[in-house]
């Protein structure tokens, strides 16, 4: 792989090394993480910093933790660092099946979450999995700290909130104190590295009963979790639209009701108006919006068995 461009590279061993730097460069002054989408974008042209700041050195930014209830994920964690992460795959195992089937091995070594959603290409695979878990993004300035819902973060193709002088520090990943359960697919070409054609991200929650520790929370958090009975579901899609797309209106079809064939029929027949799923490159509308419906059926049935305790274990494709 050939560069043929001059910037300057720096590894500030501090936050506040690395904002000044950014401070310096302006809008010339490109953060690594991973890098992995950065080099492939200068080794085409797409982009020409000034400088490269490379955060790799910053103590800090690569740290896995549960706290006050939450998934926390710094900035330089892997996808492959989450994925053999006993905390995420204990609390958040949807987060391990969607590492899995990111990309190649040697890819997960380098590619980081964050720089996966700060890319923000309308394939990543990050998005849909931080919507239905209401995650937000922590960013630094000089100015002082911000916080972006993930619902917010995504304004277009590889465009984001995130303003000039701020670098993403890490993710906040709130986890239900309800028994819950997930399931993440997603549609390619062939079996292997391929970007997607499209993803799915579910969550199914289970109500907690009048009088338990959860219920004022459930009652909370009702437009979140809606419904009064049975399962609430979170459903997000990816690769479909410019951006992530939170799937409410199905959410609301489906919550507190049983998973018969009636109701199946027709969530999936509301997708597309929810979704307006594209044709590109990868897939046409029309077939994206027929998968669509499958990988929907699938990644509900799926989710409700494993929070039944029957269903196909974490990282078994169901599609």
């Amino acid at each position: 792989m050939t560069i043929a461009q001059t910037f300057e590279y720096h590894k500030p061993a501090t936050l506040d090394g690395a904002l000044d730097l950014l401070g310096r460069y302006g809008p010339k002054g490109f953060l690594l993480a991973g890098g992995t989408d950065l080099v492939g974008w200068m080794r085409d042209d797409a982009v020409s910093p000034d400088a490269v700041i490379d955060l790799k050195g910053i103590p800090g930014l690569d740290d896995i933790a549960i706290k006050d209830g939450a998934l926390h994920i710094g900035a330089l964690v892997t996808f492959n660092q989450l994925l053999d992460s006993p905390e995420a795959s204990r609390h958040a195992p949807l987060f391990g099946e969607m590492c899995q089937v990111v990309a190649s091995h040697g890819v997960r070594n380098r590619a980081t979450l964050v720089g996966n959603i700060c890319s923000a290409v309308p394939c990543c695979d990050t998005g849909p999995v931080l919507l239905v878990y209401g995650a937000s993004i922590h960013l630094r300035s000089s100015a002082g700290e911000r916080v972006v819902a993930a619902q917010d973060w995504f304004q277009g193709n590889k465009r984001t909130s995130r303003q000039p002088g701020e670098i993403a520090t890490h993710l906040v990943v709130p986890l239900p104190r309800e028994r819950h359960a997930g399931c993440f697919v997603k549609l390619r070409r062939y079996k292997g590295e391929d970007l997607a054609q499209a993803s799915l991200a579910v969550v199914a929650v289970e109500r907690p009963r009048p009088g338990s520790a959860g219920a004022d929370r459930a009652d909370s958090t009702e437009h979140e979790l809606g419904g009064a009975e049975g399962y609430q579901w979170r459903i997000a899609f990816g690769s479909v639209a410019p951006t992530p797309v939170r799937a409410r209106e199905v959410e609301e079809m489906l919550n507190g009701k049983p998973l018969d064939a009636a109701l199946l029929e027709r969530a999936i027949k509301h997708i597309p108006e929810e979704t307006a799923p594209i044709t590109d490159v990868r897939a046409t509308r029309r077939y994206r919006a027929h998968m669509l419906g499958v990988m929907l059926e699938r990644g509900l049935q799926a989710a409700a068995a494993r929070l039944a305790g029957t269903g196909p274990a974490y990282g078994v494709e169901v599609l």
